[in-house]
């Protein structure tokens, strides 16, 4: 089977957001599978978008074929996650095929995501990786499905720290932020973090 992968990066009024973290991640795919033909993203991308914001939604192979398109993109308003539970997930690498998640997604009922856990362990929501702020540091899952782009960027400039963060342990923390390409590092919840969740 032919795995497909995505990267979704953000443009904003023609600036491109990030892109090595972007490239770090297409050439461990790769490297995963023992190909040498990664394409440089910063050739690849054309007639960027010079006013708006906008996610560039790129998706490859490692046979080197890359398409990508220009979509406007609208924050959406997180406030509620509903807990979900599932051991099984591997989302190690960011493929396109996003089916489990989107089934573990149509769990939410009237919650606006999900956080995703696994043997007791906070991971990801269904679009972004998450931290906690203890009153001294932001600390985010050692173990999250899928290590994005942000999350290796705040964790390499000494911002975030890893850390296994225990579900029954999310009502002693102060704050709660989601992180991604495209909402950079966004404070959801502050105090009384069992509001949050449902």
């Amino acid at each position: 089977m032919k795995y497909k992968f995505l990267e979704t990066i953000k443009i904003l009024d023609g600036r491109i957001y990030h892109l090595p973290y972007h490239q770090l991640r297409v050439d461990n795919v790769f490297r995963a599978y023992k190909r040498d033909n990664t394409q440089q993203l910063k050739e690849l991308l054309e007639n960027v978008p010079s006013q708006g914001l906008f996610r560039c939604r790129v998706v490859y192979d490692v046979d080197g074929d890359f398409q990508y398109e220009y979509i406007p993109y609208k924050k959406r308003l997180i406030n509620r996650l509903k807990i979900v539970y599932n051991n099984d997930l591997v989302y190690d690498k960011k493929y396109n095929d996003r089916k489990e998640i989107e089934d573990l997604l149509k769990q939410k009922g009237e919650c606006d995501d999900i956080l995703i856990v696994q043997n007791g362990l906070c991971t990801d929501t269904s679009i972004a990786n998450v931290a906690f702020y203890d009153g001294k540091r932001w600390l985010t899952p050692k173990k999250p499905l899928l290590e994005g782009t942000t999350r290796a960027r705040l964790l390499q400039e000494g911002f975030l720290h890893e850390a296994d963060i225990e579900l029954s342990s999310v009502k002693s923390f102060q704050k709660m932020a989601l992180m991604n390409a495209m909402i950079d590092f966004d404070i959801i919840a502050q105090d009384n973090l069992e509001d949050i969740m449902c």
